[in-house]
């Protein structure tokens, strides 16, 4: 394995928009997720590793946008309620993290 397997790339937007309009699976989902956070390539789309990446992430404010969760279907709306708890867990940790739901 290479460096970049374990390398976080560097996050290009902030505020971040996280659009999950149209997204049908979870690891769809995921997939932004990783985009959008710069997460290595180790990263194992579930919401613990999600947690494990995010809450040493942010040394400098960042703000997250949450658009389109309303457009999912209810099965991966009550699985993106657990990806909440990560980003308010990751708020509690980490003052310099905000997020904010859209819709």
């Amino acid at each position: 394995m290479n460096n970049d397997y374990y390398a976080f790339k560097e996050i290009k937007e902030n505020p971040i928009t996280l659009d999950f309009t149209g997204c049908k699976y979870l690891g769809e989902i995921h997939n932004i997720l990783k985009e959008k956070f710069g997460l290595p390539d180790y990263y194992g789309a579930n919401w613990d590793a999600l947690w494990d990446c995010l809450r040493y992430l942010f040394d400098d404010p960042v703000t997250v946008n949450i658009i389109g969760i309303q457009s999912l279907s209810i099965d991966l709306q009550d699985a993106c309620k657990k990806m909440i708890e990560v980003f308010n867990d990751v708020q509690e940790e980490t003052p310099e993290f905000t997020y904010r739901i859209m819709d």
